[in-house]
């Protein structure tokens, strides 16, 4: 586009628009500058650049020297940065002052806007193997880990891109994803490769699903990206009929919505670790069907095979990914890369994800979550997507997610627009659908879900489920004797809250066994009666189990003798 149309718009950025042109001679410039610190194939620059023109040339730039890119997000921490510069063994950093002086340490700083180093350059011939970019994802040991994608891994997802989504000349395209995610590269190469205009949203618009929303109707975007917790309120929002949007990708984390009938998009769900170059399946999600949607079919060019325990093929297993976009390996990190990109004895090379998965007899790949995060809740294995699944199409419900606190399910929810639900409106909605050990003993109203800057759910940022539980009643009821007092508030202490009234269902709040029995041993002392945990396990609730109290202090009155009871007086 460059050479045969350069004033074609490349990027659209607020106000302004860069043409292939401007962006071909941007990039340029830093590739002179790359060139003249002596960057060829295997070389990798880090790019700590906001989202804009100048990060896309600089990308570019590396390129057209040879040199991979590594790309930061200048939101991040000061120390990671320069840490992430150092382990992946940067040869320069390309960032804006005072930050790019913070961080580089040893590394050449090349600011954009820095005069023309005066050299030629033609852009260095590439091959398939050499890096295109090297990019951190998180570490199960807490350390991140640096993945190697060469140009042939990005090739192929350019062209399945392309292919799938009927991106051309002119084609508007949306570039909203965290710039140290792999899903940014989705966004920009396969639009910029095609002659396309990349419009850029600014952090406010990226971070709010109405907001982005109505700005993706204004810019008459056709193809956007958005992760999991944006895409799914906004799959389920009105858009107007003559929206040019026709394709919403989403991905990242566990997709738990569908879309409303009558959407003048494509819905398409995504899957794809950052080691098989960002998307290994994806499928269209249907507005009808009860079942979590699925991650779709292999994209052309991959494979998927599910292993059991011992590494045979199987109908339900460990994900494992062959095929063109399988990365090169860990930078730096031999072992690890022999540990999870294996030459399979009959399959060939393979990434092996630690996902679970299972085919459906459509065809299509089902995500069952994590081999190392399983949860368990009271003896039950739980899949915190069904429950989210099951909030989620409640009307008072906008948006959720669902952990483990201290062994007990917690939700955090976005109540929907004009609804103000109380636990246990939730909780009685989610009886009527889920067994007892999968509704969460606690609820916690949520103005948006927190996002990290790669745009997942980000768990870190959650509130304290006991200081911040949402309130179990409006007008719950309050003790009425001194028996129900004295139990509430043992129940209360018990479990952690002080938000219930005595007809609430202690084991629907998140009482188990091991608490009951602490309740029990707490009853006991205060009333002197032989209560037992059957007792709490038959009536449930504070009025209940007072009756019971009450009862057994009968009981145990009328089976004493006169002068027990005048010796109980005296104490």
């Amino acid at each position: 586009m460059a050479t045969h149309a350069p004033h074609a718009i490349a990027i659209e950025a607020a106000k302004t628009h860069v043409s292939y042109g401007e962006l071909h001679d941007r990039a340029y410039t830093i590739a002179g500058h790359l060139h003249a610190l002596h960057a060829m194939p295997g070389s990798v620059v880090a790019v700590c650049l906001p989202r804009s023109a100048d990060q896309i040339a600089a990308l570019l730039g590396c390129w057209w020297a040879g040199a991979a890119y590594l790309p930061l997000d200048p939101a991040w921490p000061a120390a990671r940065l320069a840490s992430l510069i150092e382990d992946a063994r940067c040869s320069a950093l390309i960032a804006h002052a005072p930050l790019g002086h913070r961080i580089a340490g040893a590394v050449p700083l090349i600011q954009p806007g820095d005069a023309a180093p005066g050299v030629d350059i033609i852009p260095t011939a590439r091959s398939a193997d050499d890096l295109a970019y090297v990019i951190f994802t998180s570490g199960s040991t807490g350390k991140p880990k640096a993945v190697e994608v060469t140009h042939g891994n990005l090739a192929a997802l350019i062209d399945w891109h392309r292919n799938a989504f009927s991106v051309g000349e002119a084609t508007r395209t949306s570039h909203l994803a965290g710039l140290g995610f792999d899903a940014a590269a989705w966004e920009v190469w396969p639009t910029l490769a095609s002659g396309g205009i990349l419009a850029l949203a600014d952090d406010a618009t990226r971070a709010d699903a109405t907001a982005l929303r109505d700005w993706l109707v204004a810019k008459r975007i056709e193809v956007a990206f958005a992760p999991t917790a944006l895409a799914e309120p906004m799959a389920r929002s009105p858009w107007p009929a003559d929206a040019a949007l026709r394709v919403l990708l989403t991905g990242a984390d566990r997709l738990t919505v569908r879309p409303l009938p009558g959407q003048p998009f494509a819905f398409i769900n995504n899957y794809g670790p950052t080691e098989s170059t960002v998307v290994a399946t994806s499928g269209v999600v249907a507005s009808k069907g009860d079942a979590i949607p699925s991650i779709g079919h292999p994209i052309a060019g991959t494979r998927i095979h599910l292993l059991d325990a011992d590494g045979n093929e199987a109908k339900e297993g460990e994900i494992a990914i062959g095929g063109a976009q399988v990365a090169r390996g860990y930078r730096g990190d031999p072992a690890l890369t022999a540990a999870r990109f294996v030459d399979h004895a009959t399959l060939g090379r393979l990434y092996l994800t630690g996902d679970l998965g299972a085919w459906l007899a459509d065809g299509e790949l089902a995500f069952r979550g994590r081999a190392d995060q399983q949860i368990k809740v009271r003896g039950h294995r739980i899949e915190p997507a069904e429950i989210v699944a099951a909030l989620n199409r409640l009307e008072a419900v906008s948006a959720s997610m669902v952990v483990t606190h201290k062994g007990e399910l917690v939700a955090y929810v976005v109540p929907a627009e004009g609804q103000e639900p109380t636990a246990r409106d939730l909780r009685a909605d989610l009886t009527n659908v889920l067994p007892d050990y999968m509704v969460p003993g606690r609820f916690v109203r949520l103005a948006t879900l927190p996002l990290n800057s790669s745009g997942k759910l980000d768990r870190t940022a959650l509130p304290d489920p006991i200081a911040h539980a949402m309130a179990e009643t409006i007008g719950g009821r309050a003790p009425s004797t001194p028996t129900e007092a004295r139990l509430l508030e043992i129940v209360c202490s018990v479990i952690e809250r002080t938000d219930i009234g005595v007809d609430e269902d202690f084991f629907l709040l998140g009482g188990h066994s091991l608490l009951g029995t602490q309740v029990v041993v707490r009853a006991r002392d205060a009333f002197g009666v032989e209560l037992s945990l059957f007792h709490l396990f038959e009536g449930r609730t504070v009025e209940t189990l007072a009756e019971t109290v009450e009862r057994l202090i009968i009981e145990k009155l009328d089976s004493m003798s006169a002068e027990d009871i005048q010796r109980m007086a005296a104490l």
